[in-house]
């Protein structure tokens, strides 16, 4: 049972999510949006509500190296960034994959410049979607601390032992107030449990080394063992997704489909617009369309089958990117997504748009007009060029 429902933003419900998991390590740095998160955090550590030592850094660089010292030793380790901090953290990104440090961090999604902007988009987390990382996409406040609470689990696991992203679309997420609930700190402990670091450098009785040299050969095996655990952590996190719904009665799906059994017209998409588009696809039940949508809670690794399971009737789909690969034909969601399709064998035409970049508003009229879209990609009259919207 919970022992709290009330109103919350994002940030706040993903702080109470690691101070309930009180982890022994957080270093951080702050920045827009994510800096409630650890401004929080900071507050419960000098209040003694929780064990954690929190270390202050001089630069985001700093911070998630500072998280992979403390997690090699043996520590459980968490922190949180955002946009150009993730950027700054590009090396360090890779070298927690690849030490397989099983870091959970948060990260509020936003854009990069240039030019300037503080706003929420995905261009931040898609520049990190290949560094090994596991990436969860939260659509709200309840999420990104449901989600939170089950990174630890995931990262963790001995099958898995990988760093864990949980992100939330700035602002829109991590800043607006919605009702969450949350469970008692007990129930969250419990679930978690201890952790016991099979590989700690500073265990003295079972010595190991990390952060070697390697050549050729030896790199490629270790990239192909950090691709196997994750590829491989799929049905992990979705065991933990599960357990975590039996205590809470939330459920959890790697992707949430909405009316896709029978849909025409399908619409994909990450975070938070998932909302603004299951909106229009309701009212477009009520007269009478088949369409539908597909959110994947997972982005990496990616849930290729649950996507192909859902999208395998429709006659047309689009796939919405809140983020551009430049000089790509595609973007990151709609690349994967058209991936995933033709290893299928499936023939359905997708078209692939962008919107919401810089915090662009999503109205309802944005989406009307995808939807609109997908009767003319069906019967040919519209091609599938990838295309900006709600500019």
């Amino acid at each position: 049972m919970s022992n709290k429902a009330f109103s919350a933003t994002g940030n706040q419900m993903i702080a109470e999510a690691m101070r309930q998991v009180d982890p022994d390590v957080m270093a951080a740095y702050p920045i827009t949006p994510q800096t409630t998160i650890v401004e929080n955090y900071a507050k419960y550590v000098a209040n003694g509500q929780v064990h954690t030592e929190f270390v202050t850094v001089e630069s985001e660089h700093s911070a998630l190296s500072a998280c992979i010292g403390a997690s090699a030793a043996g520590a459980r380790v968490a922190t949180a960034t955002a946009s150009q901090g993730l950027a700054l953290m590009w090396e360090e990104l890779y070298i927690a994959a690849g030490m397989r440090t099983p870091i959970v961090m948060a990260n509020a999604n936003r854009a990069l410049s240039a030019p300037i902007n503080i706003h929420g988009d995905h261009s931040d987390v898609m520049g990190a979607r290949d560094t090994g990382w596991i990436i969860l996409f939260a659509e709200t406040a309840q999420e990104a601390y449901d989600n939170t609470v089950i990174s630890f689990k995931i990262a963790e696991d001995s099958q898995v032992l990988l760093p864990v992203m949980t992100t939330l679309d700035g602002f829109i997420t991590s800043h607006a107030m919605e009702r969450c609930e949350m469970e008692e700190d007990a129930t969250v402990q419990q679930f978690v449990g201890d952790y016991h670091p099979k590989y700690a450098l500073l265990d003295t009785d079972e010595p190991v080394a990390h952060g070697m040299f390697a050549n050729g050969d030896s790199y490629m095996k270790t990239r192909l063992a950090t691709r196997n655990a994750n590829m491989g952590s799929l049905p992990i996190i979705e065991k933990y997704g599960k357990a975590w719904a039996d205590v809470t009665g939330r459920p959890y799906d790697l992707v949430d489909c909405y009316e896709t059994d029978d849909a025409d017209y399908i619409v994909v998409v990450l975070g938070s617009a998932a909302g603004n588009v299951r909106h229009i696809a309701r009212q477009l039940r009520a007269e009478g369309k088949k369409v539908g949508v597909v959110r994947p809670r997972v982005y990496r690794p990616f849930p290729e089958e649950q996507i192909v399971e859902a999208c395998k009737g429709a006659k047309a789909v689009a796939v919405l990117d809140r983020s551009d690969s430049l000089g790509a034909t595609h973007a990151p969601l709609g690349a994967d997504v058209m991936s995933a399709f033709y290893a299928a064998g499936l023939s359905i035409p997708a078209k692939n748009y962008v919107y919401g970049l810089g915090g662009a508003d999503v109205t309802n009229v944005v989406v009307q007009g995808v939807f609109d879209d997908l009767e003319k990609v069906a019967d040919g009259t519209l091609d599938c060029d990838l295309r900006y919207i709600g500019i």
